[in-house]
């Protein structure tokens, strides 16, 4: 496999079992749906329906992939309890409102609360945490969630970008238990959405500079 050097080192540096990485995020995210979510429905709260850059809309992605929106809570408040409708649900997905911010009277759930709901469900936990913060930081990166607490928190698989915060070429970045990275490896999507040789030696070469300053 071209990835087989660069996906231990996506592990190592966030603590997932298993890693894959993709041409970009958005391509993460419809890899994620259709190998996870094809024909079934996906709990999504209606505060976290975004559109990303370039004016892709997440209902649009979704139906891209063949997974069902479910739309649950409010546009500002969103409970945990919301999560618990609904038949035949393949997964819940939350996302980091990386570009926007919804202030006054709001409410979500913590990312710990929606994987005991997920949990209960038997349905993975999905997380797209937007910018690629790979483990916890301080200062004014404070606030952004990382892909190594978000595992850490409960979620299953966790994407991002591999080329905003790590500062590396246009990636997106899947991490998370063994299984589900590996249906979205095996998934016929996976090789029409893989990175290039060269993108995947920047990726590799970022990651190593990532990791040598971390154990300075």
């Amino acid at each position: 496999s071209r990835t087989a050097r660069l996906e231990p080192l996506l592990c190592t540096a966030t603590g997932a079992q298993a890693a894959f990485a993709v041409n970009n995020a958005a391509a993460a995210l419809v890899l994620a749906l259709a190998a996870l979510a094809a024909d079934r429905g996906v709990l999504v709260s209606r505060g976290e329906l975004i559109e990303i850059g370039g004016t892709f809309r997440l209902p649009d992605i979704m139906a891209a992939s063949g997974a069902r929106l479910h739309e649950v809570g409010t546009t500002n408040r969103t409970r945990a309890d919301d999560y618990t409708v609904g038949d035949d649900v393949a997964a819940i997905l939350t996302l980091h409102p990386s570009n926007y911010r919804i202030t006054g009277f709001v409410e979500q759930p913590s990312l710990r609360a929606l994987a005991d709901v997920a949990s209960a469900r038997g349905a993975p936990l999905l997380f797209d945490v937007g910018s690629g913060l790979l483990v916890p930081a301080r200062g004014v990166l404070a606030e952004e969630p990382s892909v190594a607490g978000a595992l850490r928190d409960g979620a299953d698989l966790v994407l991002c970008s591999g080329d905003k915060l790590l500062g590396g070429p246009q990636a997106g970045l899947l991490f998370g238990r063994r299984d589900l990275v590996d249906a979205c490896r095996q998934h016929p999507l996976a090789r029409a959405l893989r990175l290039d040789k060269l993108r995947i030696a920047a990726l590799h070469a970022t990651l190593d500079v990532h990791m040598r300053e971390r154990s300075h």
